[in-house]
């Protein structure tokens, strides 16, 4: 049997697992800790810090620390929901995002973020950046305007589809998810199959012939808030390694 030892999260007592992180431990317990990068089949990377948590009084990413007897975690304070609120604004001024007309509205992890975060409109003004759309796949179309740049997409395409379709070019204001052709998708080996096109927490890669599907106001986050199923107990399943 692996190790168990407690730590305390928000004045809780916490079991968590040896190896585990806190996040992990967390979702077994039932306490939702928002994030936008992770995702409960990908190794963790700590893109977003959007699941940053204080550990003995110093801020980490929930999604890469971990968990380690007696500390002492705090996830849930008005500090921490301010951070969040920021950080989530940001990604949508940072962008380009219209949640009314977006095929992924109502399964959008950012969306649905804002929605958790009571957020109305951005305090930050819009930056309106000039970013490329690709549609030369059969089956796939990508919108550079609504990528967050978690890497979902890259790591998946690696540790789960075994290719290297996506990666990062360029720096700061200047990043995109790049594939690995001179230009188009539709040059690479990705196919409309690959779990990289699942992952995708918002509306940059989409499946064509796929949109609508599913109604609005029958979708995920159309009645429950994101993080609900932690929170009535149904955990996502343990990162495979």
């Amino acid at each position: 049997m692996s190790e168990t030892f407690d730590f305390t999260l928000d004045g809780a007592t916490v079991t968590a697992q040896s190896g585990e992180t806190i996040m992990q431990a967390a979702d077994r317990a039932g306490i939702y800790i928002p994030r936008l990068c992770a995702h409960k089949e990908l190794h963790p990377f700590g893109a977003c810090r959007i699941c940053t948590v204080l550990v003995n009084g110093r801020p980490q990413s929930s999604c890469t620390q971990p968990a380690a007897p007696g500390i002492v975690v705090e996830n849930d304070t008005e500090a921490l929901r301010n951070v969040r609120k920021s950080l989530v604004e940001m990604l949508f001024v940072e962008g380009n995002h219209y949640c009314m007309f977006c095929e992924k509205s109502g399964l959008c992890e950012l969306q649905a973020l804002g929605y958790r975060f009571g957020l109305l409109a951005p305090r930050y003004p819009y930056q309106f950046p000039k970013r490329e759309m690709d549609a030369s796949h059969p089956d796939i179309f990508v919108d550079r305007n609504r990528c967050v740049q978690c890497a979902r997409c890259v790591r998946a395409s690696r540790e789960l589809d075994h290719k290297t379709v996506f990666e990062f070019s360029g720096r700061g204001a200047h990043k995109a998810i790049a594939v690995n052709a001179d230009a188009r998708l539709a040059d690479t080996d990705v196919n409309g199959t690959d779990r990289a096109i699942d992952v995708c927490p918002v509306g940059c890669l989409l499946r064509k012939r796929y949109g609508f599907r599913t109604p609005i106001g029958q979708r995920k986050y159309d009645h429950q808030p994101i993080g609900s199923d932690i929170e009535a107990g149904h955990p996502p399943a343990a990162v495979n390694g």
